[in-house]
């Protein structure tokens, strides 16, 4: 079976999961969008409104931040796969919480699977939190490579946390091209 087919198997499975409260409050699952094929795979937190009502994964103002920081490092959209720890819209954006992380936890490691990417960047603390370490400290850790099984991981800042603190955005480009360089080592 392709990737393809097998994420929409996931997929499927997943729009029918009633293991927390979130699915009575959703108007779409927000699974992950990009190549079954990818490379690099950016894994945030949960949706937002703007994803919630498209069903994919950083459409809104962050995720427009994001593609222009995938575009200032070479590496195309379509050639990444994007998405949250959550399927589901928190109300009103709040954190997830831990015991909607679990509930929902598995599909990304289903994802994660079929996908098998050689990198995976954690956008923002609270991703990092539950894939890297849960004491990690985005100030001081991002940009770093951590290694956990076959995955090379690091975190970067969300793209949301930009918008509200443009002086990151330096850091942001510097972690991006450190991203690049990897992809481009993994290539060779």
């Amino acid at each position: 079976m392709s990737k393809d087919l097998q994420l929409d198997t996931i997929k499927e499975k997943c729009e029918q999961c009633k293991k927390c409260n979130l699915y009575k409050t959703k108007t779409n699952t927000v699974f992950g969008t990009g190549s079954g094929n990818a490379e690099v795979m950016f894994v945030g937190e949960a949706p937002g409104e703007k994803e919630d009502l498209s069903g994919i994964p950083f459409v809104g103002a962050a995720g427009k931040l994001l593609d222009k920081y995938l575009e200032f490092a070479g590496i195309p959209r379509d050639s990444v796969y994007i998405a949250n720890i959550l399927k589901c819209r928190p109300p009103k954006n709040r954190d997830p919480l831990p015991e909607e992380e679990d509930a929902c936890i598995d599909f990304l490691r289903e994802q994660l699977s079929v996908i098998k990417p050689k990198v995976i960047v954690c956008l923002g603390r609270i991703s990092a939190m539950r894939i890297i370490k849960p004491d990690f400290k985005i100030t001081a850790e991002h940009g770093k490579w951590f290694k956990k099984g076959a995955y090379k991981i690091m975190a970067v800042y969300h793209p949301a946390a930009l918008l509200r603190d443009p002086r990151k955005k330096e850091d942001m480009a510097e972690d991006f091209l450190k991203i690049a360089a990897e992809l481009s080592e993994n290539d060779d």
